[in-house]
């Protein structure tokens, strides 16, 4: 199915948090926060200031951003959990990834 965000929404998949902290530690799944990652999957066309003027998204798909806690609306889409959110919920891009951390799992 494809979808289409209306306005200056985004659909953003969430990327898995690490399963070991920095010294090895296995992190149990009930004990792992939500992430707050996520990669841009589809974009709509922006939002409209007061003269009607269309403001275009300043994301790509493809972009890794950061976003807050409660964030978004969950939804499934094609069996797949996936957040909608509008632009301004969007803390920033991730830049400069290691290539190893740029796969999503």
């Amino acid at each position: 199915m494809k979808f289409r965000p209306l306005h200056d929404r985004v659909v953003v998949k969430r990327i898995d948090a690490e399963s070991k902290t920095a010294g090895g530690i296995i992190i149990p799944d009930n004990a792992k926060e939500k992430p707050s990652q996520g990669e841009i999957l589809a974009i709509g066309p922006g939002g409209r200031d007061e003269a009607g003027k269309l403001i275009p998204i300043d994301l790509k798909v493809g972009d890794r951003v950061l976003f807050g806690k409660w964030s978004g609306t969950e939804v499934k889409l094609d069996g797949q959990d996936m957040l909608i959110m509008k632009e301004s919920d969007i803390m920033g891009v991730l830049t400069d990834l290691p290539a190893a951390k740029t796969k999503a799992a």
